[in-house]
């Protein structure tokens, strides 16, 4: 009889621990990417993310089946399609959010419409990380408020270990120099990734050098005569869902450009603009193609 009354004991602390990982324990006060302080009463249950980074970090924390509505730039994984739109990323639907009587709203912060839920009342929070150390916060921030921070410290423990892979692999390896056109509708004065932008992070641990390193903003346009002078050995240019809109050509084709080391030598190199432009976990995916490209020698 002991032993059975011990055993119903041990049952029952076994269950209290097991919720008590999975639930939220009562209300929290965070402070999001905007500084602001919001209070979140109980794990959320009903989400909306306007944001195709941030419906990415709840995928890949399995909670999927809490997103009740994302925009209709949201195209990863390939199931969050089939859920109900907000509209448009930038300027979501009030009605629409509304309307799905959601309990939490993420957002990243560039939407001026979604400030109108303080009068509704509907919690939202900011989730607009400037580094690869703020994704991780974040993502072990809606792991704390979703109750699911074991599966938020598994997948940071996963970024981490991708992170130093790419680190141990192009270590002693040279500082190739690395011109990521971010836009090529004018050839003369291309856009390009500057100082404390999230590709300027990935070309450095990729084990390459930025040139635009020393310009003054995240994204930047860089003049002809700077990228002769510059002679970058490396070009990396976005394709965005499967269409490149920036293509070799344009640099081959160029003539300042033909002469650059990096047209010269073929090193010339599309890839694709969500894992190295949204602010998610395939950041780190992004961060191992980018070094592929830079150092393909070191991954042979």
């Amino acid at each position: 009889m002991k032993r059975i009354t011990a055993l119903l004991i041990l049952v029952c602390f076994l269950f209290i621990a097991i919720v008590g990982c999975q639930v939220q324990s009562g209300p929290e006060t965070i402070t999001d990417d905007m500084g602001r302080s919001v209070t979140i009463s109980s794990a959320p249950e009903r989400i909306v993310s306007h944001v195709p980074a941030i419906t990415e970090m709840l995928y890949a924390l399995g909670l999927g089946d809490r997103i009740v509505g994302v925009s209709d730039y949201d195209d990863y994984p390939p199931e969050v399609k089939e859920k109900p739109s907000v509209g448009n990323y930038f300027n979501p639907s009030i009605e629409n959010i509304v309307a799905l009587n959601p309990d939490l709203v993420l957002t990243d912060g560039h939407s001026d419409t979604i400030q109108q839920l303080d009068n509704l009342h509907i919690s939202y929070l900011v989730i607009n990380p400037l580094d690869i150390q703020g994704i991780i916060k974040d993502i072990e921030l809606l792991g704390q408020i979703t109750g699911v921070e074991q599966k938020a410290h598994q997948l940071v423990d996963n970024m981490n270990s991708q992170i130093n892979i790419v680190e141990s692999k192009v270590k002693g390896l040279p500082k190739l120099r690395v011109f990521y056109a971010v836009d090529m509708t004018d050839p003369n004065n291309p856009w390009t990734a500057g100082p404390g932008s999230m590709i300027d992070w990935l070309i450095t641990y990729a084990g390459g050098t930025n040139v635009a390193a020393n310009v003054s903003g995240d994204y930047v346009p860089y003049s002809i005569e700077q990228i002769v002078k510059d002679d970058p050995q490396v070009i990396i240019y976005p394709a965005v869902h499967g269409s490149e809109y920036i293509t070799a050509d344009m640099f081959k084709d160029h003539p300042a450009w033909s002469k650059t080391d990096a047209v010269v030598q073929g090193n010339i190199y599309s890839i694709s603009a969500d894992i190295v432009s949204r602010f998610g976990p395939r950041i780190t995916d992004g961060l191992l193609e980018t070094a592929k490209l830079v150092h393909p020698e070191a991954f042979e």
